[in-house]
């Protein structure tokens, strides 16, 4: 369970049907905002998490956002860490040709719990073969 408190107003996340993976989260702004073109902003949601140590909630873009409007989590996958206590904002950016306004309550991102893994890191003079070794972008394919 992730405990939340929310501002006076501001929306709890929900998931929009029973398979969805990703819960909408929603702006809480006093006045719309306008994102131009190229431009990105921080936009508060009124929301503060307390999640469970050993989780993290990943910021995902909405995709009916990304087609119909180019407005895209900039950061994504965003990570909210377990420590982490003050308010949620979501880092949005405007790729397409045209200013798009945010009005309160309008569903800006999706946020997805995952389990989180701290392994520790070693240094090491060499590391062992693999198969495709030291190929990098575009090694394996188009």
């Amino acid at each position: 369970m992730i405990r939340i408190k929310a501002e006076k107003g501001a929306r709890i996340p929900h998931y929009a049907t029973e398979g969805a993976a990703g819960a909408d989260v929603s702006a809480y702004l006093d006045s719309p905002v306008i994102l131009r073109p190229g431009e990105y902003k921080a936009i508060p949601t009124g929301l503060s998490m307390e999640i469970p140590e050993g989780y993290e909630v990943q910021v995902r873009p909405r995709s009916g956002l990304a087609l119909k409007h180019g407005i895209t989590v900039l950061n994504a996958p965003g990570t909210i860490d377990s420590d982490y206590r003050g308010e949620v904002k979501v880092l949005l950016i405007n790729h397409s040709s045209e200013a798009f306004t945010i009005n309160n309550g309008d569903r800006i991102a999706q946020i997805v719990v995952a389990r989180n893994y701290r392994l520790p890191f070693e240094e090491a003079d060499d590391l062992s073969d693999s198969a495709r070794g030291e190929g990098g972008f575009g090694s394996t394919g188009v």
